[in-house]
């Protein structure tokens, strides 16, 4: 079995209000959906009391996916 791909995501760059599709399999991730029933968190880095980085696992393929781009002036 292969080890899960690894992605980065930078949110700054999205239109719209957050949603973007997997880029291992497609699925549509949305910051709304709070069921864990399409991705999980896995880890989260802050710096002072501001979200730098936060990475996720798709549930469908198991690819992470590194979500950076919080820190919009």
């Amino acid at each position: 079995m292969q080890p899960p791909l690894v992605y980065q995501v930078d949110l700054a760059t999205l239109q719209g209000e957050g949603d973007f599709s997997c880029p291992g399999c497609g699925t549509v991730i949305s910051p709304e959906d709070e069921t864990e029933d399409v991705y999980v968190i896995l880890d989260t880095k802050v710096s002072g009391d501001e979200l730098e980085e936060l990475v996720i696992q798709c549930n469908r393929c198991k690819s992470k996916i590194r979500l950076v781009g919080f820190n919009i002036p």
